[in-house]
């Protein structure tokens, strides 16, 4: 049966966590220092319990219900989302939901898998450039960086010229969303290409399922890269979701790599500027195609590749439900009956709510079994 076949790949891949963007995980544990993040939690198990304040275990749903917040971006200290936590909530938001309350908790072969495609990744980043290692120590910093690798992709992009790794931001539902674009160049018929590097652990191709993540993830790309270059990303959004203080003056290793690259700046607000500019005046295009490509990470063999088609409506209607969750208007959702193999390589399926109120959140169940005494 197909079903079957199914449930042993996804089992063989744990559960498409090997298709993260393994550039962008790199970024987020490379900023963690710079967000507040909850205090680090145990490792989940069957008793679904976990450390209270005074020490002693208590449930996961009465932790939860502890927790004086109205959303979950409050509830996680965050100042804006990565695309792939978008992404990862097309595979289970349950899931992803369960990776943020317990942080920290990543198995080995997860991280030998993730480890393995950050490799991979760095090869090809230094097949078009050099890596220079700039120490920073505060978030305006790490910004600041970000900032001057546009600055010096975007004439490379001008002269149609291949970069990877770069970074996009910008505004979508009232949240800012960060990302790192595996690769940009140029067909033949002069198109904007956009490839997203996807590393295999086996040599086979992924399951439906994840190939809708992918596709996702890609689509999103798209979505906040266009409205850089089209000038509707903007410093004071930025500035407000980050809390990013433009006045502070760059730090002397970043001020000095920038002054080496040519750009007469002092401050993170004059780097901005020069940013926002650079992209509005570039005449750079919107990315024309959109492909994914599957790498066997053992033999760095292509698989194959998938061209994605890139459909506004159906992004933003996704985008709205997900961020729905992100603000506060309804519980977290696990997956479909149909789609019910991928709890079987989850970590999280012991405690999951989702599953124990058979597909409901068990906090929706709550209100009903009031009413019933």
């Amino acid at each position: 049966m197909a079903e079957t076949e199914e449930e042993e790949v996804a089992s063989a891949e744990a559960s498409g966590f090997s298709d993260l963007s393994d550039s962008e995980f790199l970024e987020v544990l490379d900023l963690e220092d710079t967000q507040e993040s909850n205090a680090s939690l145990s490792k989940p198990g069957p008793s679904s319990e976990l450390p209270g304040k005074d020490g002693k275990l208590i449930s996961l749903e009465k932790w939860k219900r502890g927790l004086d917040v109205s959303s979950p971006m409050e509830r996680f200290h965050l100042k804006y989302l990565y695309v792939t936590d978008l992404s990862t909530q097309n595979w289970c938001e349950q899931q992803m939901v369960y990776e943020k309350e317990l942080p920290g908790f990543l198995v080995p072969e997860k991280a030998a898998v993730l480890d393995t495609g950050a490799c991979i990744h760095l090869a090809r980043e230094l097949e078009v450039h050099d890596l220079v290692t700039i120490p920073i120590t505060t978030k305006e910093d790490a910004w600041a960086v970000k900032f001057l690798n546009i600055l010096s992709m975007i004439p490379t992009l001008q002269s149609e010229g291949r970069i990877r790794e770069f970074p996009v931001f910008g505004e979508v539902e009232g949240v800012l969303l960060v990302g790192v674009i595996d690769e940009l160049h140029y067909t033949a018929k002069g198109e904007l290409e956009l490839v997203e590097l996807k590393t295999r652990r086996r040599p086979v191709l992924p399951l439906e399922a994840q190939k809708k993540k992918d596709c996702f993830q890609v689509s999103l790309y798209k979505h906040i890269f266009d409205a850089m270059v089209q000038g509707k990303v903007t410093t004071d959004s930025l500035i407000h979701h980050t809390k990013l203080r433009p006045e502070k003056p760059l730090g002397p290793s970043v001020l000095r790599h920038a002054q080496q690259g040519g750009f007469s700046v002092k401050s993170l607000g004059d780097l901005m500027e020069l940013v926002f500019l650079s992209l509005t005046l570039s005449d750079l295009p919107v990315i024309d195609i959109l492909k994914i490509e599957y790498i066997h990470q053992e033999t760095s063999t292509v698989l194959g590749t998938e061209i994605v088609a890139f459909e506004e409506k159906e992004v933003r209607g996704k985008v709205q439900h997900y961020m729905a969750y992100w603000m506060g208007h309804r519980e977290p959702q696990g997956v479909d009956m149909e789609e019910a193999w991928k709890c079987r390589t989850c970590n999280y399926a012991d405690i999951c709510e989702w599953r124990k109120g058979g597909g409901v959140h068990s906090s929706m169940l709550e209100p009903q079994a009031k009413k019933a005494k």
